[in-house]
């Protein structure tokens, strides 16, 4: 082990597809218990965006008992249905889902009729009891002081000002920092921020929060973020563990590979082509640009090396060994028939090699099929690089 590095993580967005997380800190759980035991968590630091920052707010709050939050991670994502994260009964989608399709397609005949104006594809609201149930946020500060957290960070992504926002709770003074269209906000984090970061775009409604005095309304965080990994940086990770929802570099569908590849695209799968886009080509840039810094100062003299601000940050990438999508679409007979149903109006049809619009469906998929081998994924492609892992953290065997 080197206590005197600080070691990040990095939880990245993906709906559903943020079970892949959960399998791969399993695995991460099982390395730790056979070579350094059991104890508090790695992770001095931790960022979390989109359904990764629930990740990550649950790991942050049990950051003195790893093993345990990692345990209560695989038992909730294990067991999740769709109803405990938005509503899937007949009367809920009538007035979100039904309500929204409706006002697409006969919007100029009812413009006038306000009740009829829903706020996004799904309703929620029953996510905010499973996160009261999941996260502790009440042990927060009792870990930061017993010094098992330095800091815990979730973005999201503000739809009055364009500004992708993160914010923060960490030990002693931190300067908040400024960028290019990202700014970070210290303070206490609370259910609203992570309902904010999870609200993907039409899909989840947008959440309130204050902001300098006044109240704006936010999105998911992976929307307009161009730098994923910088959150753990400014607040101090020296090395950085990212855990990705898709494969950094997605190869091209072969045109035998799903049926209607030749077709005009539907609107679902424009949707989750546009959703793939949000989630996962923004990390592969940010990596790519990291390792580019990571090289040019290695090769710098040291004297020079010292009148940069630049550091050069140790990066390990765990990202799925297999397409989401195709996972997702042998699992489509899980959802709720009344989701199946408001799903087929936006063109997502059939199951398996057949069906069509499984990109979307794997955002939506909060069943215990398809998110059973998700962290089964995860679990297999972690325990894979046990070496290169056990590397990255400084761990040795107790009998090496």
């Amino acid at each position: 082990m080197q206590p005197d590095v600080t070691t990040g993580l990095i939880l990245t967005g993906g709906g559903a597809r943020a079970a892949y997380q959960v399998g791969v800190l399993k695995a991460l759980s099982r390395i730790k218990r056979e070579t350094v035991g059991r104890g508090p968590s790695p992770f001095q630091v931790i960022a979390g965006t989109s359904a990764g920052a629930i990740n990550a707010a649950a790991l942050a709050c049990q950051a003195d008992q790893f093993e345990v939050a990692v345990a209560g991670l695989v038992r909730h994502w294990k067991h999740i249905h769709t109803d405990q994260v938005y509503r899937s009964d007949s009367l809920g989608i009538i007035r979100t889902g039904a309500s929204w399709l409706t006002m697409m397609s006969l919007g100029w005949m009812i413009a006038r009729w306000r009740r009829i104006r829903p706020r996004s594809l799904l309703d929620n609201s029953p996510l905010e009891g499973l996160l009261a149930e999941m996260i502790p946020l009440q042990r927060l500060k009792k870990v930061m002081q017993q010094g098992h957290l330095k800091a815990l960070a979730i973005t999201a992504s503000s739809y009055g000002s364009g500004l992708h926002v993160t914010f923060f709770d960490a030990v002693g003074e931190i300067a908040p920092w400024t960028r290019s269209q990202r700014i970070s906000i210290p303070g206490e984090i609370t259910l609203q921020h992570l309902l904010a970061s999870s609200a993907i775009p039409f899909v989840f409604p947008a959440v309130s929060l204050g902001v300098e005095a006044r109240t704006e309304y936010f999105g998911d965080g992976s929307m307009r973020q161009s730098a994923p990994i910088s959150p753990a940086v400014h607040l101090g990770a020296q090395r950085i563990l990212v855990i990705g929802a898709g494969r950094m570099h997605e190869p091209p569908m072969p045109p035998e590979g799903r049926a209607g590849s030749s077709e005009y695209p539907t609107v679902a799968h424009i949707a989750g082509h546009a959703l793939s886009s949000i989630f996962l080509d923004s990390l592969a840039v940010d990596v790519e640009r990291l390792q580019r810094i990571n090289k040019t100062l290695s090769l710098l003299p040291a004297e020079a090396r010292a009148q940069t601000s630049l550091r050069p940050i140790d990066v390990l990438v765990i990202a799925p060994s297999l397409r989401l999508d195709d996972m997702a679409a042998r699992h489509l007979a899980s959802l709720p028939s009344t989701v199946r149903a408001l799903l087929r109006g936006v063109g997502v049809s059939g199951e398996g090699r057949s069906a069509r619009g499984a990109a979307l469906a794997s955002y939506l998929l909060f069943e215990a099929p398809y998110t059973q081998e998700l962290i089964a994924l995860g679990e297999a492609d972690t325990l894979a690089r046990r070496e290169e892992v056990i590397g990255f953290f400084g761990w040795h065997s107790p009998t090496a």
